[in-house]
């Protein structure tokens, strides 16, 4: 019997039948080698199409010209070599009846010079971008005759290459530099009117559809709104996508709204926690509208109810749900099954496009799976003997774990020693602006629940505890406790950050924070500070403030602490604390300078210094175990099973996780929880 549901109805896109509304959006995970999407990449993709994605874009963007350095782990289109790559990637992906398409690009100013071949930088006019920090040159005559040339062969490779079709990307890359008035400064055929600027994109569409043929599949990713007030506007932006529509050339458009020049312009292309679901949407709709063209868009569109709407509505014909396949590649498969409500949320922590942008690869805050899929599955297998195990802990590694082994066929309870299961993220979440992080815990509890995992709380757990239940295997996923910095004098005269986050000690009205960690929790303390109204000054001992934390999630924070004024101070470390009458007075001193101190008269010091190991339950268990806590970290990295059996007792075998271990972050919880878990 055929759904009637919005999001599972086919879509004629020319020849092609995609077989649902749902794709992945181009973007680049930086898992390529070399510039070539190896097995890594291929596994990827090929999950979403296992998953039931209709279409899967990949590289955000592929490179045509060697002269548009990869940034962020670009693959080579311009490169013969990597043909056999993406033929085997699509192979994969149409096995599963998914589409694969490619977006291609020359990257003008959004990149560095001193990547790649060293080339010089283009753009339209010589004028810098803020964010790649590069001042290009001016684009030549002889550029513009060889990037088209480039533009031909990259989409000849990509149809040899056996994919669907092709995307050329302009948003704040080379094309649309021409298009904006915000870059384009030219007073030659290039420059000026409407028809000057776009010259130079209309070249690169006729010479693409000349090189593959006026069957093979072409898409152009734009810019219809700058929504800037010295960038395209919105009537040349509609415009533009009408005579690209108009134009014979393009199949479809995917619509952007904004610029991505800086940080902050990123951020409102590609909303994070905290801001607005699907901003764009609308706009997105009123494009189709005008061109009666077909319409893809992505932008924070996370959950499968806005999605159903996007569709329904007529705003687009194919939604991108990118950063939600990032947390979960089998977003369709549930939906037609009936399980919509067993998807892994995103939630809006953009901790994969900030990795990508800090030089890491794409990886979920949440689904440690994924971009690991050649090492560890996204669906967890049976294990073959039945065992007895007990999870001591239900922050995210212990969630995770108990999950994990409840999915191998064990049989799990899990003991936690406060009322409420969530960890540190009850912690975070206090920060209103990131309540979704929630959306970790609760996902969890609902598949603890469905799997029949035995929550006790309220259990501080003892070793007895632990005994009593007569375990084969014991996972301490006991967190962390707020540490303090070493200071020379006057630890008992501060307060820490989770002391501010969890509101057991009253926001004074004068406030220095000393973060020594660098990420999420002093800067969610400093957030909430600020909007308490207090005077805060922020002092960081780096070079600049929370390096852990990437650019997008910088943008909110930055935002708060500039609207409330906040002082920021670098290089500089908080080396004691005394009191003065009602007043403290911080002592600062530089690990530059010997020597050199200032002082600072506060009501309130606050520190964060990350988190102290808890644990004492793992050194009380640790001789009782088979493998005395040891793990052998070859097995473990190449997936054999981890524990060797070194004790003289045989009750049960015994690993710790997470924080237990040591201070870091969600992610490397969840990863600890996984990649251990399932080798029991």
């Amino acid at each position: 019997m055929s759904s009637k549901d919005p999001l599972l109805q086919p879509f004629q896109l020319k020849h092609l039948t995609l077989k649902n509304r749902v794709m992945s959006t181009a973007h680049e995970p930086a898992y390529s080698e070399n510039g070539m999407p190896t097995d890594r990449y291929r596994l990827y993709h090929r999950e979403k199409a296992r998953g039931g994605i209709a279409l899967t874009m990949t590289a955000g963007s592929a490179v045509v010209s060697p002269d548009s350095p990869p940034s962020f782990g670009n693959l080579h289109a311009y490169r013969d070599e990597i043909v056999p790559w993406l033929k085997s990637l699509a192979d994969d992906c149409h096995e599963f009846g998914a589409a694969v398409m490619i977006q291609l690009t020359h990257l003008g100013r959004r990149t560095s010079w001193n990547k790649g071949d060293w080339l010089p930088v283009l753009s339209a006019s010589p004028i810098r971008e803020p964010a790649h920090r590069a001042f290009p040159k001016e684009v030549e005559d002889w550029d513009i005759e060889r990037i088209v040339a480039d533009y031909a062969s990259a989409a000849q490779r990509m149809q040899e290459a056996g994919l669907d079709g092709i995307e050329i990307e302009a948003y704040g890359h080379l094309l649309d530099s021409f298009w904006s008035p915000a870059t384009n400064r030219r007073e030659d055929e290039f420059g000026g009117s409407l028809a000057n600027r776009m010259r130079f994109s209309v070249m690169v569409t006729q010479a693409v559809r000349k090189a593959v043929g006026p069957d093979f599949i072409v898409g152009m990713r734009l810019v219809a709104d700058e929504d800037w007030e010295k960038g395209l506007s919105r009537q040349e932006g509609i415009e533009i996508a009408s005579r690209f529509a108009r134009s014979g050339e393009i199949d479809f458009l995917n619509i952007i709204r904004g610029h991505i020049d800086s940080d902050v312009a990123l951020n409102e292309v590609i909303p994070i926690q905290g801001m607005a679901s699907a901003p764009h949407l609308d706009f997105a709709g009123e494009v189709r509208a005008i061109t009666k063209f077909p319409v893809f868009h992505a932008a924070r569109i996370g959950d499968v109810a806005t999605a159903r709407h996007a569709i329904a509505e007529g705003k687009l014909d194919m939604v991108g749900m990118t950063r939600a396949h990032i947390a979960d590649p089998y977003i369709v498969r549930k939906i037609e099954s009936g399980e919509e409500a067993r998807i892994r949320p995103c939630v809006g922590a953009t901790y994969c496009l900030d990795r990508i942008y800090e030089g890491g690869e794409a990886l979920c805050i949440h689904n440690a799976a994924t971009g690991r899929e050649g090492q560890i599955p996204h669906e967890i297998e049976k294990a073959a003997l039945r065992r007895k195990a007990v999870v001591v802990g239900a922050g995210p590694a212990g969630l995770e774990a108990a999950r994990v082994l409840a999915e191998r066929g064990h049989v799990v309870d899990l003991l936690e020693a406060t009322g409420k299961a969530g960890g540190q993220v009850n912690l975070l979440v206090r920060n209103v602006r990131r309540k979704e992080m929630i959306g970790i815990i609760d996902w969890r509890l609902a598949e603890l629940e469905r799997l029949g995992v035995r929550m006790h709380y309220d259990i501080y757990a003892e070793a007895s505890d632990v005994l009593a239940l007569e375990p084969d295997l014991v996972v301490i996923a006991t967190g962390g406790i707020a540490q303090q910095p070493e200071l020379v004098a006057g630890d008992e005269l501060v307060t820490s950050s989770w002391d501010i986050l969890s509101g057991g000690v009253r926001i004074a009205d004068a406030v220095l924070l000393f973060d020594d960690n660098g990420g999420h929790p002093g800067m969610s303390a400093a957030e909430v500070i600020a909007r308490s109204g207090a005077e805060l000054e922020i002092v960081s001992p780096e070079r600049f403030f929370a390096p852990d934390m990437g650019g997008m999630n910088h943008v909110p924070y930055a935002r708060t602490f500039a609207e409330r004024n906040v002082r920021v101070t670098i290089n500089t470390r908080l080396k004691s604390v005394r009191r003065d009458g009602n007043a403290l007075v911080a002592a600062l001193g530089s690990d530059f300078a010997d020597g050199a101190q200032w002082e600072r008269r506060v009501s309130q010091v606050v520190v964060e210094h990350g988190t102290l190991a808890n644990d004492g339950l793992y050194l009380e268990l640790k001789p009782l175990s088979r493998n005395l806590g040891a793990v052998d970290y070859a097995a473990l990295i190449n997936r054999r099973a981890p524990l060797p059996k070194l004790g003289s007792q045989e009750r049960f075998d015994l690993v710790r996780i997470g924080d237990a271990v040591s201070s870091r972050n969600i992610h490397a919880a969840v990863y600890d929880a996984l990649r251990l878990c399932s080798l029991f």
